[in-house]
């Protein structure tokens, strides 16, 4: 083996770790954006686009803020949870479940939302297509188990 051929292999195996595979960028980027999205936009500073979608129901101001507080942890949560318990396709399930559920909330309570340039359509499709990808992989992974 060459020096050439050694360095190659000593230096593509110090950055192995970079080389994830579709499962494991779908469950970081899903985990992720669920953890992101419940503290940036409902923790730390309440986004006004979450005042409109969860004042929409009627609630008083006070309680509004308490919802959103609750959905930003409930989402790190699930975040954190899907990013730990990824191999369970019931959780991916939920995972699509809840993004076509926000979807027609959206849709029922605040259609003018699907106007704007990030909406839910734009974000939460995206999303159900990395939980299919990662569904498929996950299942492909088990049956690969399933033959050693």
């Amino acid at each position: 083996m060459s020096l050439l051929q050694r360095n190659a292999d000593k230096m593509y195996a110090s950055t192995a770790w970079l080389q994830l595979n579709s499962v494991q960028l779908a469950r970081y980027t899903i985990g992720c954006s669920w953890i992101y999205s419940g503290l940036v936009p409902k923790l730390i500073q309440v986004a006004p686009l979450e005042l409109v979608m969860s004042g929409s129901i009627g609630l008083s101001q006070a309680n509004t803020l308490l919802l959103i507080r609750f959905a930003g942890v409930a989402e790190i949560g699930f975040g954190l949870a899907l990013l730990y318990f990824y191999r369970y396709s019931s959780i991916v399930w939920l995972n699509i479940m809840g993004l076509i559920g926000f979807l027609f909330f959206v849709l029922l309570m605040t259609p003018q939302l699907l106007l704007e340039a990030f909406n839910p359509v734009t974000t939460n499709l995206p999303m159900i297509v990395l939980s299919i990808i990662l569904l498929r992989g996950i299942q492909r992974e088990a049956a690969a188990n399933v033959g050693e």
